[in-house]
């Protein structure tokens, strides 16, 4: 690795330590079913995105409820001196990433086989204040 690569990643480590987020991996739901449900959240207050989630009918939506809890949670863990309610918490990134994919075959007519691919994902959100963010621009 590079001199210029390594500092850039550097870098980003230490700004990961700041950041409250959680990841949960190789989730066995495609990547595009679980993207519908996190772009339903994602720039949403907290509150409004586990209600969102919490009445929503798709089966991704308990894993997704899940983990902006535990991103709840992470952030409390940095931030103990602030009270959660009066920290405002919004949803800042939250994306879905391809897993490793299963190959499978399924037998089909006249001794031909068909390719099945189990899809699997990895889902990452980070919450944050939105006073935080505006006293870091001022």
């Amino acid at each position: 690795m590079g001199a210029r690569k390594r500092i850039k990643a550097e870098q980003l480590k230490e700004a990961r330590k700041s950041q409250a987020y959680a990841k949960l991996r190789n989730v066995p739901t495609s990547p595009r079913k679980m993207r519908l449900v996190v772009d339903l959240i994602r720039g949403k207050e907290v509150n409004l995105a586990l209600d969102i989630l919490k009445f929503s009918t798709k089966e991704a939506s308990r894993r997704v409820e899940k983990l902006l809890l535990s991103a709840v949670a992470n952030w409390k863990e940095k931030n103990e001196g602030v009270r959660l309610e009066d920290a405002n918490l919004y949803v800042k990134e939250a994306f879905v990433d391809s897993g490793r994919i299963l190959k499978r075959l399924r037998p089909a007519p006249q001794g031909r086989a068909h390719r099945i691919r189990k899809r699997s994902n990895h889902v990452t959100i980070l919450v944050d204040s939105k006073e935080s963010n505006v006293n870091q621009e001022i």
